[in-house]
């Protein structure tokens, strides 16, 4: 596996697999029989092995009982850089052309007000 970081993480999950299997009294092989593996795919899952799939993660995980968790993963109201990025690039509320026509009118009407009326003979009041 490429990254130190993608080791380490799934090095760490297959420790906390194992010992979530070890706290409920399963063993390897019951494990693999009730999630519909084999044994030496769970070995390898408690071991971090990149190359279980993750098919086979969620079913060990429905026979624990933390099937939730892995729906969590990657819960998108959590993802704060992807909410920051998502409300930068959303686009911004324009006015609509109602709202426009409307306020042009008003602007019209306010500088009517404001201009000296004028009689047809030029003089003004």
């Amino acid at each position: 596996m490429g990254s130190p970081k993608t080791r380490s993480a799934l090095v760490q999950l297959g420790k906390d697999v194992r010992f979530a299997r070890l706290r409920r009294g399963i063993t390897v092989a019951d494990l693999a029989v009730r999630a519909g593996s084999s044994a030496s795919s769970i070995a390898r899952l408690e071991k971090g092995d990149p190359g279980v799939a993750i098919g086979t993660l969620a079913e060990v995980l429905v026979v624990l009982g933390l099937i939730e968790r892995l729906a969590d993963l990657i819960d998108i109201r959590k993802d704060d850089l992807g909410l920051a990025l998502s409300a930068e690039q959303a686009p911004r509320r324009g006015r609509s052309f109602a709202t426009r026509l409307q306020s042009k009118k008003a602007q019209s009407n306010d500088e009517h007000k404001r201009e000296d009326a004028v009689d047809p003979d030029g003089a003004s009041f």
